[in-house]
């Protein structure tokens, strides 16, 4: 096999200094950023996880959640269980009372049920929930979990509480029930993380405890080592799956698509999807040609893109449910910067689909990377009286468009109108902080900010430290100092900021760690505190 290359580029420096210590995660989904994209610059795009890596996760989800074969669909049944957790967006918000209120009307759920609710709320990104709905199937209902589910819970309490939380549940597992599924989970955990070292021992482990290892375990270190640049590595396990005789399947081929892209090599390309179409045991399916044409677009072949996702609709079109599929060819559209395809298959979408809430969360952002403010305002009416679940996500998309304009009064107004249905997230709060800071109007910003910082979850990722330094700067200077501490502490107790960071403020602040240590962080820290200082 032609080795394969990837390029990854630095994150550019912000300063103050301290800001090399925050807390960052690097974006690595498609990227939605909504500017205008004027022409492709392939060397600009980032490896994305988007288009196979969720097919990893998948794996720890297929072989509980799919335990019956007679499928009821719970979804459609008017007074569901699903039906009453579906609507509890807020993550903070517990779906536990749910769970035990159904239990007292006397009403009966059973585990293959259960275990499709954990999948469809995974499948939303609701970890939260999913792991309360795992946690109550056998702390509630004492349903004697499967080895997939213990594995499900694993990722879920990765997912949500962390690493350190997950390796003690997998050491509290009995070793006879540890198979190869369950080491897997903890595989994927660390490949997330990219503990290359700790995935590699615990590969090592897997294979001295002659588990038969499958696909999945060399997908997730395969994806790892591209992930991580250990091309001589990825290539050495290729090589010994070839030995082993374990097929490759389309997750393989994703893999190896999406790390050859930055060698810009297109007879590797070619190479790649020659092997995949002869090969007799792989079923083609949509997914493939949409990795394939992403691959394309990163490498600047717009035309072999264009025939990638043309033989993607074709196989959508053959799905019984179209939905994913189209969602990832409007973003594929959008990355190719071809407007009126996306356009087209919007319409196609209405025609023959009815559009869930992810199909509205992959179009508003598509729009306005066009720019095309009044198709997304279109949009947003559409969803808005489809009567679909309200997800605050949708409408922060265009307010995070108009504060990133000005357009102030129009995201206040919007903000207004989205506040009868929903509850604003942190990320609102974040935008509106963003349009301040543009418009000069600081003392609102900060007011912005901290009402971000105080209803984010624990650990979250500012997406840019920018404005947060903007924030900083003013209180400094306009503030006093306790107000300065206040506001410090706030990000220590949500853990938006690490202890270094938390130093490099206070000597920008001109505050003594000793003085600023006389009073402990506490939730009481988290409360916003009502008008900001005035100049």
């Amino acid at each position: 096999m032609v080795p394969v290359v990837l390029t990854f580029q630095a994150t550019p420096t912000l300063q103050p200094s301290f800001i090399h210590h925050y807390n960052h995660t690097p974006t690595i989904t498609i990227n939605h950023h909504l500017l205008p994209s004027k022409t492709l610059n392939p060397s600009s795009l980032r490896f994305s996880r988007s288009l196979h890596f969720h097919k990893l996760s998948a794996y720890y989800s297929s072989s509980s959640t799919s335990a019956s074969s007679s499928h009821t669909d719970y979804k459609k049944d008017v007074d569901s269980l699903y039906r009453r957790i579906s609507p509890v967006g807020d993550w903070s918000e517990s779906v536990v009372p749910i769970l035990n209120h159904w239990i007292q009307e006397g009403r009966t759920v059973n585990k293959v049920q259960l275990q499709r609710i954990i999948r469809e709320l995974r499948r939303y990104k609701r970890y939260k929930h999913a792991l309360e709905v795992s946690e109550w199937m056998s702390d509630s209902m004492y349903l004697r979990l499967s080895l997939g589910d213990m594995a499900i819970r694993m990722d879920l309490i990765y997912k949500v509480h962390g690493i350190d939380q997950a390796v003690n549940y997998f050491n509290n597992i009995p070793e006879q029930k540890k198979d190869v599924e369950v080491y897997g989970a903890l595989l994927y955990c660390y490949a997330e993380e990219r503990s290359l070292e700790k995935a590699e021992d615990l590969m090592q482990e897997i294979r001295a405890l002659g588990l038969l290892m499958e696909t999945v375990s060399y997908n997730v270190m395969l994806n790892l080592y591209c992930k991580t640049g250990n091309f001589e590595k990825s290539k050495s396990l290729i090589h010994e799956m070839e030995e082993k005789g374990i097929k490759m399947d389309k997750v393989t081929y994703s893999i190896l698509l999406t790390a050859c892209s930055s060698s810009c090599d297109t007879k590797e390309i070619d190479s790649i999807l020659q092997k995949i179409e002869s090969d007799p045991e792989l079923v083609l399916d949509w997914n493939i040609y949409i990795t394939a044409a992403h691959t394309y677009i990163k490498v600047g072949c717009i035309d072999k893109a264009s025939e990638m996702l043309e033989k993607s609709e074709g196989f959508i079109l053959k799905c019984n449910k179209k939905n994913t599929g189209f969602d990832f060819l409007l973003t594929q559209y959008t990355n190719l910067g071809n407007k009126a395809e996306v356009w087209r298959v919007w319409e196609l979408y209405k025609s023959i689909e009815k559009i869930n809430n992810s199909g509205y969360i992959r179009m508003l952002p598509s729009l306005l990377k066009f720019d095309d403010v009044k198709g997304a305002e279109d949009v947003f009416r559409d969803w808005e009286s489809s009567q679909l679940t309200y997800d605050f996500r949708i409408p922060n998309f265009l307010i995070g468009y108009y504060c990133r304009k000005g357009l102030m009064e129009k995201a206040e107004v919007l903000l207004d109108r989205a506040k009868n249905n929903g509850k604003p997230q942190p990320q609102t709060w974040y935008y509106f902080a963003t349009g301040y800071v543009g418009c000069g109007q600081l003392p609102k910003a900060v007011e912005a900010m901290k009402r971000a910082i105080s209803e984010c979850r624990r650990g979250w990722k500012l997406p840019s430290t920018d404005i947060l330094i903007a924030c900083l700067e003013y209180i400094k200077n306009n503030c006093d100092v306790e107000e300065v501490k206040g506001f410090i502490r706030s990000l220590v107790a949500k853990e938006i900021i690490s202890t270094d960071t938390e130093k490099e403020m206070l000597n920008y602040s001109g505050i003594s760690k000793e003085d600023h240590d006389s009073k402990t962080s506490t939730e009481g820290d988290l409360i916003v505190l009502g008008e900001v200082c005035k100049t």
